[in-house]
């Protein structure tokens, strides 16, 4: 296994490379830039198809080893996927060749399970051995919340802040952050995703902020999206024929990191054929590919899928990079991708709020089978791209559509279109009877500001 070291640089190109340790616990670079590898380390097609005899956290050793390098002990890195990754992580046939990953069996019932606990690991590793404190802090449209809060939860050397939209999350996913308590801080902010996430970016480069050891747990720090790269490998090594049986996979798409994980595990060398981009109606995406004009959408459109309620991804930034361009954190254009490859290997699609439940509907009268908001989302983004193409496309074409969430999370969506209440997992049930503590905030970045110095200045 390869040992060069991989450097790391910010996608506004004015900071310089670093380290994964430095990219990890800083989250966001100085100039506002993402960090993103300088070199994607590549995986040959041998041992892209050995990954069929090993199970989930092997192939995770095995992927991000590459990215981490010495910095992590080889050994230890072992242990620490061991440990991240003991759920299952079911492929769900439905017909012939179109599959489902259920992303939904971690302990927050969320696919960015993957990335909080993989992620708080690592960091906890970096930490402990330095002995620092860090403060997270991000920004969450539904289920990132939830699971950095399990997946920091009682960790000394940690603490966590999470902003989320006061009136954009389900019950259920603000209660699975608001009942944890100790290192967890919960704030609703009184008003849109995007809102958050512009104060959480805010607060990085804020002078009076300097002396608090800040990192984020969004997507916009490296740390989450390398791990997400891993489940795109496992659901190919489990369902593909041979290393030229190339998948199509269908991603529920809002602030970006699930795609662009994909997106790693391709330039890696996986097999892909295409990628769906499946994003609920905050279309900013699907018509930049139409138009060739990238166009903010402020404020984001509410939708039913509400994590992916998210007017402009940061990591359109990183999208950009990988197709030669660059955008900076504003959404500002300054050097244009290559738009006719990106068109080629990605294939955009708006999904409406109507759309959604009709799919929901009539997943589980022909299939019997459950989708929520977002998976619902994906599916029906892969159901017109397959239409698109009935003339080239066959029954032999491998199809992957991820369901990034149990559909007990969206109980009230679910009532509404199937008149059922979905079976409610485990650890679900254990918050319900909890008490909440959080607070809410005006969406003013300098009370915001306040609010973090009055508990967290060092």
């Amino acid at each position: 296994m390869a040992e060069e070291k991989v450097r790391y640089y910010s996608t506004n190109l004015n900071s310089p490379e670093v380290s994964f340790r430095e990219a990890l616990l800083q989250g966001l670079a100085p100039d506002r830039g993402l960090y993103f590898p300088v070199t994607i380390p590549k995986i040959d097609k041998n041992e892209v198809e050995s990954f069929r005899s090993l199970n989930y956290s092997e192939i995770a050793f095995n992927i991000l080893s590459r990215f981490i390098g010495d910095e992590v002990n080889h050994g230890d890195l072992e242990k620490l996927c061991r440990d991240a990754y003991n759920f299952e992580i079911p492929v769900e046939r439905i017909e012939k060749r179109k599959y489902i990953l259920r992303l939904d069996r971690g302990p927050t019932a969320s696919f960015k399970d993957f990335a909080a606990r993989m992620m708080g690991r690592l960091m906890q590793y970096f930490t402990e051995a330095e002995n620092r404190e860090l403060v997270i802090l991000t920004a969450t449209s539904g289920d990132t919340g939830s699971a950095v809060a399990n997946a920091f939860y009682g960790l000394e050397n940690i603490k966590v802040i999470i902003l989320y939209p006061a009136s954009e999350v389900t019950d259920m996913q603000r209660k699975q952050m608001t009942t944890l308590g100790r290192n967890i801080q919960v704030v609703a902010v009184k008003g849109k995703f995007d809102d958050c996430q512009r104060m959480v970016k805010k607060a990085f480069t804020d002078p009076e902020l300097e002396t608090i050891n800040f990192s984020s747990a969004n997507s916009i720090n490296i740390g989450r999206l390398l791990p997400q790269s891993v489940y795109y490998f496992w659901s190919w090594s489990r369902l593909a024929k041979d290393y030229y049986d190339q998948a199509v996979f269908s991603v529920p798409s809002g602030n970006f990191g699930n795609l662009m994980g994909g997106i790693i595990a391709r330039e890696m060398g996986l097999p892909v054929r295409q990628f769906v981009v499946s994003t609920n109606e905050n279309d900013e995406f699907p018509v930049y590919l139409d138009s060739g004009k990238y166009k903010i959408l402020n404020p984001s459109r509410n939708c039913i899928s509400s994590a992916m309620n998210v007017g402009h991804p940061s990591n359109m930034a990183r999208i950009f990079a990988v197709y030669g361009g660059v955008m900076n954190e504003a959404g500002e254009v300054i050097k244009e991708p290559d738009l006719k490859k990106m068109r080629s290997e990605m294939y955009a699609v708006s999904v409406s709020d109507k759309q959604t439940k009709e799919t929901i509907m009539d997943c589980y009268r022909r299939y019997g089978v459950l989708l929520e908001p977002h998976g619902a989302v994906a599916w029906r983004g892969l159901t017109i791209f397959l239409n698109e193409l009935k003339d080239t496309a066959d029954d032999n074409q491998l199809c992957i559509s991820l369901e990034t969430a149990h559909p007990a999370k969206f109980p009230s969506e679910i009532e509404e279109v199937l008149n059922i209440k979905p079976d409610v997992p485990e650890p679900l049930k254990a918050v319900e009877q909890k008490q909440e503590e959080y607070v809410i905030l005006e969406n003013d970045y300098d009370i915001f500001r306040d609010f973090i110095l009055s508990k967290y200045k060092l």
